[in-house]
């Protein structure tokens, strides 16, 4: 057994929208997992890190993620990818299909094959920590024709979500209905394309009509993927559904307004995920879920707590994962982070509501100090953690 105090917290986020907040000074891991809030400091840990008054943050949850095999992306052909999202603060990240896979063609997918895709990045992508960085990938692209068996095998192989987005939904009511019920009989969520035609320009075109018979359990990229529904969809859809409502960074920032704004007015924020849908045509964002935390708090005047319990523990939550909110029993997968020299912010939560990005001192995931003292994807903090034994940052 390995335990390790994190002492001197300044703010602490749990990623709970319930209590985001938390009068946390000090936080104990063991092995895996947060063990005890505010445990006796006076006892004999294997290891202490000194926060420095900095806060600590559960690790941020990418909703909405590309990825092809392994750690390459094709779409900017790119190596290394989940490692500097990784270094950006995200420690979890779920697929939203592997449609970049080189030589797919969109235009004559079948049942075999989609559930095929699945099976192999299951087997693949999902079966190595990249980066160390929790990924989950396997996510079917569904086509008509699907039966009971290709459900089978994509709960078998481990998926944990499937995705509607070259479907011809309204010519196939029935069966886009049945689709989703056999995929949550065996635990596995459905998630669908909202909004115009993609980057892959064979997508369905998916607004407020569809999504009120539909009711899948996630409404992807709903302020655009990157061409949002109207206005009256995305009113329409928060005022008329339950279902979880995703942003993601790569699609309209003025929708994204409109539909935070309805959602806190509602007191729905608990409806709210978030994405970087990405890599794809925008490119490649290490800090994209940093960005929609700013944007989210600085813009449409979130509290900096709410923003990033909407970045964790919601985003967790929707897609039926157990990481996202700091509590004792949870996977200890957080951050420790601060605000930069030069910002306006004194305290993390001073920056964010500033929309000032902040340092990443420590990334942390199930236990394991992942990145220590500095993060190659931010400005050091102000304050730099650093473990008892060792000084401050040597590069600082």
């Amino acid at each position: 057994m390995t335990t390790t105090l994190i002492s001197n917290i300044g703010e602490f986020f749990t990623g709970d929208l319930n209590a985001p907040r938390g009068d946390v000074g000090s936080l104990l891991i063991e092995d895996k997992f947060i063990k005890t809030l505010n445990p006796t400091v006076d006892e004999n840990y294997d290891k202490v890190i000194d926060a420095e008054g900095c806060a600590v943050l559960p690790g941020l949850v990418d909703g909405h993620i590309h990825p092809v095999f392994g750690e390459w992306t094709p779409t900017q052909d790119t190596m290394g990818w989940i490692g500097n999202y990784m270094h950006g603060g995200s420690t979890s990240m779920i697929s939203a299909g592997e449609l970049h896979t080189p030589g797919l063609d969109y235009n004559n997918l079948s049942a075999d094959l989609v559930t095929s895709l699945a099976e192999v990045t299951c087997a693949t992508t999902n079966r190595v920590r990249w980066s160390n960085v929790k990924v989950h990938a396997g996510t079917a692209l569904l086509v008509p024709g699907m039966t009971e068996k290709h459900f089978d095998r994509l709960a078998e192989a481990g998926s944990i979500l499937v995705k509607f987005i070259f479907f011809p939904l309204e010519e196939n009511r029935r069966e886009a209905i049945r689709y989703t019920d056999m995929a949550r009989e065996r635990g596995i969520r459905t998630k669908v394309h909202t909004g115009g035609v993609s980057r892959s320009g064979s997508s369905q075109i998916c607004g407020f009509d569809t999504l009120s018979w539909l009711k899948p359990d996630i409404a992807a990229h709903v302020s655009g993927g990157p061409i949002p529904m109207s206005d009256e969809d995305l009113n329409a859809l928060v005022d008329n559904s339950e279902f979880a409502l995703e942003v993601c960074s790569s699609g309209n920032y003025r929708s994204t307004y409109m539909v935070t704004q309805r959602l806190m007015e509602q007191g729905r924020l608990d409806r709210l995920t978030l994405g970087t849908d990405t890599p794809g045509g925008t490119g490649v964002i290490p800090r994209g879920m940093l960005r929609n935390i700013l944007f989210l708090s600085s813009i449409c005047d979130m509290t900096p707590e709410n923003a990033i319990a909407v970045a964790t523990g919601n985003t967790a939550q929707a897609h039926g994962l157990d990481v996202g909110i700091l509590e004792p029993g949870s996977p200890a997968d957080l951050l420790i982070a601060g605000p930069v020299k030069g910002s306006s912010g004194t305290t993390m939560s001073d920056a964010i509501a500033h929309g000032d990005l902040p340092g990443i001192s420590f990334v942390i995931i199930d236990g394991q100090v992942i990145v220590e003292t500095r993060s190659e994807q931010t400005p050091p903090p102000m304050q730099i953690a650093h473990f008892l034994d060792t000084p401050g940052c040597p590069y600082c």
